[in-house]
């Protein structure tokens, strides 16, 4: 963990120096929710949207390709007054499911200082805030946005964010509920990670409040960087309505959840058609020993381990950047790496499976602002085999 701390702070520090300071651009990297909260007229309409096919490749099998209307999603918002602001995003999955991903109320003071409560997106890397299919390359998500930090990961709680010009800073720092862990069965398992704990406001309960926080510094021309942190434990229905005083209730209860430190590094670096972006998750996982052994279904524990890890770092280039023209072609190439049991505790044993490898390389045509057309191939492998599973993607994508 060391080293992969180090080798990004030195990434990091190689692009301030590469990069020729000039302007102050806090909106070089904006997501829909942001494109709503600048605009004056009074009722707020956008959206994205994406289609995708999947083709898994094997020289051995036949193997048909999936076909989806991955999302349709529509943001709406309204301005109260210059300081009150509500937004909200509903999405279309797959066709037929519904959710809302946000639905938060805010009220301006000033540009330092914004108070903020609803369902909101638990600010943690990139990808989670920025997941609209414009703003990244690649039909899919990256792995490692999948798993340790779940997107979209959104909760119910309030807090404040804001942005501070004179340091080139803007931050968000909000209490929220937690991961579901235990509603009569286990949540959280190796496999997964932190992906099925997700409430996403839907009748969602908390025992135990958590913390979420940003700060990203964009004081250098197309260079942004963020540090994030999550921490605080899941939440378990076991405590609702048992005495304080019943210590085995209490003991029982205490079993069925795991604590969480979660933090995130992230850089993206943009000049002269040159893309770079890269991000690290560490999550440590406390009382898993104990959670395994509660959640043990049929025998058998679960397999939660007790620190996750995962990254990547991707470079792209525009190759019409010289050429007057607003078509944009960008080939790009991406490295994760990802492992949900990257330690474990003593009752049960790593993995192999778990920890992944994953290259992805591929095109992006960029129509115009906010329409691309995408398309890629992926080579997937664990630790468990020497083979790589292949996967051909394309899609298109919209966001307005």
């Amino acid at each position: 963990m060391k080293k992969l701390l180090l080798s990004f702070l030195i990434v990091s520090a190689g692009l301030l120096a590469f990069a020729q300071e000039d302007e102050n651009n806090p909106n070089q990297y904006t997501n829909s929710a942001d494109n709503l909260l600048i605009q004056d007229s009074k009722l707020l309409i956008g959206g994205y949207g994406e289609v995708h096919y999947n083709q898994p490749l094997s020289g051995d099998t036949y193997n048909n390709g999936k076909l989806d209307v991955h999302r349709v999603v529509m943001l709406l918002g309204y301005n109260f007054n210059e300081k009150t602001q509500f937004i909200t995003e509903i999405e279309y999955e797959h066709v037929k499911e519904v959710y809302v991903e946000q639905a938060f109320l805010q009220y301006k003071l000033n540009n330092a200082i914004n108070f903020r409560g609803g369902l909101m997106l638990v600010p943690m890397g990139i990808i989670n805030e920025y997941h609209e299919p414009t703003t990244f390359n690649g039909v899919e998500r990256p792995l490692v946005d999948n798993t340790i930090t779940p997107t979209t990961w959104r909760e119910i709680g309030f807090g404040v964010t804001g942005t501070m010009l004179p340091a080139s800073l803007k931050y968000q720092a909000y209490v929220m509920n937690g991961f579901n862990g235990y509603d009569g069965s286990a949540k959280l398992s190796g496999a997964k990670g932190m992906r099925s704990g997700r409430q996403k406001g839907a009748e969602s309960y908390v025992s135990a409040p958590n913390f979420a926080g940003k700060i990203e510094y964009f004081g250098i021309r197309g260079l942004n960087l963020g540090l994030s942190t999550y921490l605080g434990k899941t939440q378990s229905k076991l405590y609702n309505g048992i005495d304080k005083d019943d210590d085995a209730a209490v003991a029982m209860a205490d079993s069925s959840v795991v604590g969480i430190s979660m933090f995130g590094l992230d850089a993206r670096y943009s000049v002269k058609g040159l893309q770079l972006r890269g991000q690290l998750y560490y999550a440590g996982l406390s009382n898993t020993d104990e959670y395994n052994t509660f959640t043990a279904k049929d025998g058998s524990l679960n397999d939660v381990g007790s620190a996750m890890i995962g990254y990547y770092a991707e470079a792209a280039y525009n190759v019409f950047r010289t050429v007057d023209t607003e078509l944009q072609l960008t080939p790009f190439v991406r490295y994760e790496f990802l492992n949900t049991h990257s330690s474990v505790e003593n009752t049960i044993a790593k993995n192999a499976a778990y920890e992944k490898t994953a290259i992805t390389t591929g095109l992006t045509l960029a129509l115009t602002k906010g329409a691309v057309v995408k398309t890629d191939i992926q080579f997937v492998k664990n630790a468990a085999t020497n083979t790589y599973a292949k996967t051909f993607s394309a899609g298109i994508g919209v966001m307005f």
